[in-house]
Order: structure tokens, then C-alpha cells, then sequence
């Protein structure tokens, strides 16, 4: 099972996963030995600081500050991390929407705090679109 796989099934709770579209990566092969091809691009699964760092090195986005602006716009990132549906999309149908990167990472289930989270792990996305929009989705992990 690829570690793409492994992060989506909930088996990777410490680790962080990103999506680089095709178009956004200068030098695709330079990631080959990390990453999972995936139609429009490349996934890579990291250990927590170590994909901060990596997500940070071929963005130049900080991913923290990529979360704490993406939570202010809810959008639909797909379950396998690798596509996103831009919010803004239907009113400016003439942009480029086009998912340029996705950060996410997994919290595991916690029924102290409840709602979502009681239910089971619960996946936090966080897209950036080609049109400059920044967004976030998450779901429970169904496994």
C-alpha cells in the first residue's frame, strides 16, 4: 500500500500529506524518490515537521499560516487529497481554477471534544487554487 494509501485509510496520524499539481513543480523528477504520482501531479506523505518543512521548501507557503487563512472559506477538497473544488468557482467561472497545492493532515479520533471528531479520525485540508482563493474541507475518515 503506497503511503498516499496508508495517510487516506488513517493509518498515518503523525504524518502530513501534499499534493503538487503538475504545473505548479519545477523540477517534478527532483521529488520522484518521495513521492506517489497521481494523475494531475504528485502526493507525498512526510513525517509532521519533516512535511511542514518540505510542504514550506516547494511552495514557499507556510503551512500554518495556509491553515489559519484556508479555516476562514470552506470549500470541497476530494477524499483522496489530490483535487479541490474552488468556492469562488461559480462566480468567477472565466478564472483559472485549477488546484495548485492541498496541505493536510489527520487528527485522531477524540470523543472528549465530540461532534466530528467523536466519530472517528478526521482528515483537515487546506487547497490553494490557481486563482490565488485558499480553502479548507474535513471529513471523517471512513474506514
Amino acid at each position: 500500500m503506497s503511503n498516499h494509501a496508508e495517510f487516506l485509510a488513517g493509518e498515518r496520524p503523525d504524518d502530513v500529506l501534499f499534493f503538487l499539481h503538475q504545473d505548479a513543480v519545477s523540477n517534478p523528477e527532483a521529488l520522484a524518490d518521495y513521492a506517489d504520482p497521481v494523475d494531475d501531479g504528485l502526493v507525498l506523505v512526510l513525517p509532521g515537521d519533516d512535511g511542514r518543512s518540505a510542504f514550506q521548501s516547494a511552495t514557499g507557503i507556510d503551512p500554518m499560516g495556509l491553515a489559519q487563512e484556508a479555516m476562514q472559506t470552506e470549500g470541497v477538497v476530494h477524499d483522496d487529497c489530490t483535487d479541490a473544488n474552488c468556492p469562488v468557482a461559480e462566480e468567477e467561472p472565466e478564472e483559472n481554477h485549477t488546484t495548485k497545492f492541498i496541505f493536510a493532515f489527520a487528527e485522531e479520533q477524540n470523543e472528549e471534544v465530540g461532534g466530528l471528531y467523536g466519530e472517528g479520525d478526521v482528515v483537515h485540508a487546506y487547497a490553494v487554487c490557481a486563482c490565488g482563493e485558499r480553502y479548507s474541507d474535513k471529513w471523517v475518515i471512513e474506514g
